[in-house]
Parts: structure tokens; C-alpha cells; sequence
């Protein structure tokens, strides 16, 4: 019988040790994860910011033109308030979304794998 040449050999020990290194790799590094909280929690920030903004600038707008000093700007900017509170919670409504699914995954294929 023939042994596999060397090369053969080789390249099977670096499958089998690209495999284990697979296997003990952390699937998110914890650097990744808090990055992520961050961006979120500025983006729901910004969110609200920009409502707020956005309505007051409308508000001041209408209130300049009409000469209702300061009734639409008030009233705009509480309208800016509650769109950016609204955006903010479609935007947690997401990510939670996404987490639910995240985690839903390797549960399904877990399940296969046993089966």
C-alpha cells in the first residue's frame, strides 16, 4: 500500500486545525458586542434629537410666517418629541427583533444536528 504524500498529509492536519480553531473561537468578541450597545444607544440619541429639532424648526418656521410666536413652536416640537420617541422604539422593536432571530438560529441547527 502507498502512504499519502507529505503534502496530502499536510493539508489534512491544516483542515483538522483550522476546524479546532473554529470550534474554540469565541463567535463575538466582548469588544464587538459593547460597540454595538454604543451605536445603538447614540442612534437612539439621535433619533430623538433630530424629532425634537426638526419640530421646533418647523414650529419656529410656521411661527415667523404667521406671527404666532411661540403656540407652533411649542406645539411642533412636542409633535418632534413624540416622532423621535416613536422612531425610537421601532428601532428597539428591531433589534430586539433581530436578537429573538439570533438567537432562534443556533437552537434550529442545534436541533439538526442531534436528530
Amino acid at each position: 500500500m502507498s502512504e499519502p504524500s507529505e503534502s496530502d498529509r499536510l493539508t489534512a492536519l491544516e483542515e483538522k486545525l483550522a476546524q479546532a480553531k473554529a470550534r474554540q473561537a469565541p463567535a463575538k468578541p466582548h469588544t464587538e458586542e459593547h460597540y454595538s450597545q454604543a451605536q445603538l444607544a447614540w442612534r437612539m440619541v439621535i433619533e430623538l434629537v433630530a424629532g425634537l429639532g426638526i419640530g421646533f424648526g418647523i414650529g419656529f418656521g410656521l411661527d415667523a410666517l404667521l406671527g404666532t410666536r411661540p403656540w407652533l413652536m411649542m406645539v411642533f416640537t412636542i409633535l418632534g418629541f413624540i416622532a423621535g420617541v416613536k422612531t425610537m422604539i421601532r428601532s428597539a422593536e428591531e433589534v430586539q427583533r433581530s436578537e429573538v432571530e439570533k438567537a432562534a438560529t443556533p437552537d434550529a441547527a442545534d436541533g439538526q444536528d442531534k436528530g
